[in-house]
């Protein structure tokens, strides 16, 4: 009996290193078809357009369950509230940093190259899930006029719940997409000063309307969006190319 022990426990080792290594359970994707994408972002009137090649979107947003696996393997941050985690419930309180960082280690572990959307991309894969609102336009002769419509279009805007939904709790779109328009916005990879590279740290997140945060911003709330109404919840959805 000692024997088989003895010679069962490299075997038991083997067989335990083997699943630490397995491959990676990747997300699935849906297709995006080629577009045009319109949209203005908050505080300007400026209507932006983007000509986008078809692409890979996620199909649903990075569970709780995922991100945690990259708070473990140590490439990601910890989250002030993962109490709990689950494989039915968006990953939220996340940072656009937090959002890169699970990126990177989500393309290390498949050998994939992931990365947070475009704005543009994430307005042409919502697609009738956005509903993108009529720009404000300036006054020269009452600028107070400007300002009271930004109200009226902040006041007119559904504030949703602040409990989370399983995945699809906020219905499927035409290109498969679960939950484009629910509370959870997302991070994008634009840069809202139009200058990107690496001194951009304010970017989009989008959502039923754009916001504008700092890239450090995890709980939109606090009143730290610096330009809109704030989003309820920052999570993330990523683009796979290749």
């Amino acid at each position: 009996m000692r024997r088989f022990v003895y010679l069962a426990a490299p075997l038991l080792l083997g067989l335990l290193t083997a699943c630490d290594e397995q491959t990676l359970v990747e997300p699935e994707l849906v297709t995006v078809p080629a577009g045009l994408a319109r949209y203005h972002l908050p505080g300007t009137s400026e209507v932006h357009e983007e000509r986008l090649e078809k692409f890979s979107i996620m199909r649903r947003q990075v569970s709780q369950a995922e991100y945690a696996a990259c708070v473990d393997a140590g490439e990601c941050p910890a989250l002030e509230t993962a109490d709990e985690v689950s494989a039915q419930l968006p990953a939220v309180g996340l940072s656009w940093q937090d959002a890169s960082a699970y990126a990177a280690w989500l393309s290390r572990r498949s050998g994939h190259h992931y990365r947070l959307p475009r704005h543009g991309e994430w307005i042409l894969a919502a697609a009738s899930a956005y509903i993108d609102e009529a720009p404000v336009t300036e006054d020269p002769r009452n600028p107070a006029r400007r300002w009271l419509a930004e109200y009226a279009q902040r006041a007119s805007r559904e504030r949703l719940p602040e409990a989370l939904k399983p995945f699809g709790g906020y219905g499927s779109n035409e290109h498969g997409l679960l939950d484009a328009g629910g509370n959870v916005w997302e991070w994008t990879d634009t840069c809202f000063s139009g200058s990107g590279g690496d001194f951009c740290n304010i970017r989009i997140a989008a959502g039923r309307h754009p916001s504008v945060l700092s890239d450090f911003e995890r709980n939109p709330t606090s009143g730290a969006c610096s330009v809109g109404l704030p989003p309820t919840h920052l999570g993330l959805r990523l683009v796979r190319e290749g």
